[in-house]
């Protein structure tokens, strides 16, 4: 499932009896945490080949009055060369135990054939058949969803029954081996409930049968015919609305496809359609990978804790993650929406098909996805901005997990509760790790590594050496030292020191790594490290050099460019082909940051040297502020000619990429800049911000007027959110942005409010470009001579939401960063925050990121 919000770490749970009964419940005296290593693998003594399960599903239930049942059907065998006298040991967790047989035959509590001891139910190996004789093993459970808190295994949201099994939620549902490396056949799942409540019953597969039972119930029966471990099971019960589709796949079957929602939010699903049928196709276009049964089903829940979770054929997300239309989202909750859930789609070979042997390996499903989504984003949108803005995650999240006491490899080698590692490293950083095997046997030799690893391990739960091992076969390459990106933990340092000698019109690039101490890792080993590298004309801007991908495997090597008739600006770590910190020795000027700035041919290369001159010049600003006393209102800067010209340079280039035009223009965050501060300002750096941001403003004024007038839409253009319309969204509201900053008294700054309004009151049905002129308005103060048309906003913003928990949460976000905290929000505080209170599902982690936010 995709990283978001994760449940409390569960307790292990307690034994009482109650008669022939065993009851899971939560008390005082609680067994000590178990540390688990992954060296200490070893598969289960018994076999699991398939598995039926039936739910009845009741209401009016609490924890002490279970109505729910489970009766469950595990077809078992001893495996080949198990110990004879193993007992078998399933998980269960809160369940209470009504009856167990096996082959028919019940088991009577208290007669040693079982015991409950903790969260394991054991069965003695002379309750079973000898040797390895197949048997069925029947239980009875039951279950109190409304109870259950912890929104893992089965519990109810709203009116609705839905579960969460990743990582240890199926024990929470029935007795049985939790754990991905046992795979089976989910053959029949029968579902049911009441039939006025509950009209919709869903579980993983194709749906058998289904049809009423009396006394106003009804049942659906369910079968997934591909073997799968227990945390990919899902069912959903409920009185929902839909909306439908088809994809037909690329040797011709039929898919149906549904998206289901609550009835009101219907209208709200198109867009998540769309995106699931646009990941099929680009998932056999890239990598001929094909999905493989006649019906897929996605549900948005809004107390789901997991942000998104990639059940067979039956995905649950949470609605922040699924629902859009152009009047309440943005273009970066549409983008972000269509990437989940292509996540969540493309896990159905990497991570359902093939899975992790143990939960040591979840970046191997992972890390793996992610980078997938990402490929699919880029592929889809503006393949700049995604890889900026995936490297910006890495270093604002990853980096500073590497640097701090819960530094850990992407694959760990202990944990005490799996919970706790459903983090940064293993997603983000694990993509990171599979981009370089990309980075090293190019795009082509990927997917052959990628075709060679489902072709060897379909239906298998393998690790993350056999995915090396794929790719290094597939290739015909050497990747016994990249291993160390899988147990060594912390960010390597990467220092570049480059050199050119003219008489042999030789350049040379002497590049070493360092890694720093970890928690338990004191000295590291090199790592193998791809770095792409060009070269520029050091007069024209010219390439002289393509791409090229040196390995670095030493501590220190030096590599060597010939045939070069004049001095060269070497671009380094292109695409950020590696998760590093790159070091220049000796650092670069300003005029070389200017240069590749205006330049690279690397779009990444060319927005980081833009950011790297525009974070000195602010922080230069923000020391000069402090030493003057602190900034005069409306105080200009004088920009640097370098910067200037290559902001310029950008500004003017229509030939870019709009969106990364957008991006390169704007300058760093403050989240960022604070970072490079050995003490921070909170006074004078925003305000030094603001001061670079309205300099360039004065100085561009007349171009930045240009390029909004010249990206309006045409008058009566239907919404998209196509690339090229998202992007022309994003450049237009950037450059308001700016003349937003100009002085308010100015000529041009009443002109910017005026265009501000104008757009927030023409944009009604589009949220990106409504939300960019009300973060312009509402970064006026109060004293400002746009004061009533702030207000005006902040009213009009507020009653157009009505009542739409998403949309307010963006009316307080975008005000709770403004610089100046509107004092028109007060009066609407009460309503809002019930009306944020009884969404219940919004969070910081699930609501996707504001657009460029002008002001700040």
């Amino acid at each position: 499932g995709i990283l978001g919000l994760r449940v409390p770490l569960r307790a292990p749970a307690n034994l009482n009896l109650r008669g022939g009964s065993v009851l899971m419940s939560s008390a005082s005296d609680q067994a000590a945490p178990v540390e688990k290593f992954r060296k200490d693998y070893a598969p289960t003594p018994y076999a699991i080949s398939e598995i039926e399960l039936d739910f009845s599903l009741h209401d009016g239930e609490t924890a002490e009055s279970r109505a729910t049942t489970v009766t469950s059907r595990l077809h078992v065998s001893r495996r080949p060369g198990a110990d004879a006298g193993a007992s078998l040991d399933l998980d269960g967790e809160d369940l209470e135990l009504v009856s167990l047989a096996v082959d028919g035959v019940e088991l009577t509590p208290g007669g040693g054939a079982y015991a409950v001891e903790g969260d394991v139910l054991s069965i003695d190996s002379s309750a079973l058949p000898a040797g390895e004789a197949p048997f069925v093993l029947e239980s009875v459970v039951r279950l109190a969803p409304a109870a259950n808190l912890q929104l893992s295994g089965l519990y109810k949201s709203g009116g609705m029954f839905c579960t969460q099994c990743e990582a240890e939620g199926f024990r929470r549902i029935t007795y049985y081996y939790d754990r991905p490396d046992v795979m089976a056949t989910f053959s029949r799942v029968r579902l049911e409930a009441g039939k006025e409540s509950y009209p919709v019953l869903l579980s993983n597969g194709n749906r058998l049968e289904h049809g009423d039972c009396g006394g106003g119930r009804h049942f659906a029966v369910w079968e997934d015919p591909y073997p799968k471990p227990s945390y990919l099971f899902a069912l959903v019960a409920g009185d929902l609305g839909k909306v439908s589709g088809t994809f037909q796949t690329a040797s011709g079957r039929q898919v149906e496809l549904n998206v289901y929602s609550e009835k009101e939010n219907v209208d709200q699903c198109d867009h998540a359609l769309a995106s699931l049928i646009k990941s099929m196709q680009w998932d056999e276009e890239r990598f001929g990978l094909e999905y493989d049964l006649s019906l897929y089903n996605i549900v948005a829940v809004n107390d789901f804790n997991m942000g998104a979770m990639e059940n067979k054929g039956l995905n649950i997300f949470n609605t922040a993650l699924t629902l859009a239309k152009p009047s309440t989202a943005t273009d970066d909750n549409y983008e972000r929406i269509e990437s989940v859930i292509g996540h969540e789609y493309f896990h159905n070979w990497s991570g359902n098909r093939v899975t992790c042997r143990d939960w040591f390996q979840l970046t191997l499903k992972e890390g793996l996805t992610v980078f997938r989504d990402q490929e699919f984003s880029s592929d889809v949108g503006s393949r700049p901005v995604v890889r900026i803005e995936n490297v910006k995650s890495v270093r604002g999240r990853q980096f500073i997990e590497d640097a701090g006491p819960m530094s850990h490899p992407i694959r760990p080698e202990s944990y005490i509760a799996m919970d706790n590692f459903y983090t940064s490293t293993v997603y983000e950083k694990g993509a990171e790790v599979i981009r370089m095997y990309m980075t090293l046997v190019g795009k082509d030799g990927f997917r052959r590594g990628l075709t060679e690893y489902f072709k060897r391990h379909d239906g298998a739960a393998v690790t993350c050496d056999d995915f090396r091992a794929a790719m290094a076969d597939a290739n015909g390459v050497d990747l016994a030292q990249f291993e160390r990106w899988y147990t060594q933990a912390g960010t390597p340092v990467l220092t570049a020191a480059g050199a050119y000698d003219a008489a042999a019109g030789v350049y040379s690039l002497t590049l070493s790594q360092a890694c720093p101490p970890t928690p338990g890792q004191a000295a590291k080993e090199p790592f193998h490290i791809p770095v792409v590298v060009g070269l520029l004309d050091a007069e024209s801007g010219a390439e002289v050099v393509a791409s090229r991908t040196l390995e670095l495997r030493e501590a220190s090597q030096t590599f060597t460019f010939e045939g070069l008739p004049a001095p060269v600006v070497p671009s380094i770590l292109r695409g950020f082909s590696a998760p590093v910190k790159l070091v220049h020795e000796p650092a670069l000027t300003d005029d070389t940051l200017a240069f590749l700035a205006a330049h690279d041919t690397d779009a990444f290369n060319r927005w980081e040297a833009g950011q790297a001159l525009g974070a000195k010049l602010v922080l230069d600003t923000a020391s000069a502020f402090a030493a003057a006393g602190g900034a005069k209102p409306d105080a200009a800067v004088e920009l640097p000619a370098p910067f200037l010209a290559a902001f310029r340079s950008t500004l003017s280039d229509a030939s870019l990429d709009p969106s990364l035009r957008a991006y390169a223009l704007v300058l760093p965050p403050l989240s960022e800049l604070s970072q490079a501060m050995a003490v921070i300002d909170p006074t004078n750096l925003p305000a030094a911000r603001r001061a670079v941001r309205r300099s360039l403003a004065l100085a561009c004024q007349q171009e930045l007027v240009a390029l909004y007038d010249s990206l309006a839409p045409p008058p009566g253009a239907p919404f998209s959110v196509d690339g090229a319309e998202i992007g022309r969204r994003r450049l237009r509201n950037c450059a308001l942005g700016y003349l937003c900053s100009l002085p308010d008294g100015s000529p041009g700054g009443r002109d910017a409010v005026a265009r501000a309004k104008a757009q927030f009151d023409a944009s009604a049905g589009c949220m990106t470009d409504r939300l960019a002129a009300f973060s312009c308005l509402v970064g006026k103060p109060d004293d400002s001579p746009a004061a009533a048309e702030r207000a005006a906003a902040v009213a009009a913003f507020h009653e157009a939401a009505g009542g739409d928990a998403l949309v307010v949460n963006k009316w307080f976000m975008t005000q709770a960063i403004s610089p100046h905290l509107s004092s028109h929000i007060s009066p609407y505080l009460p309503i809002s925050q019930q009306v944020v209170h009884d969404a219940g599902h919004l969070s910081p982690s699930l609501e996707p990121h504001l657009p460029i936010s002008p002001h700040i």
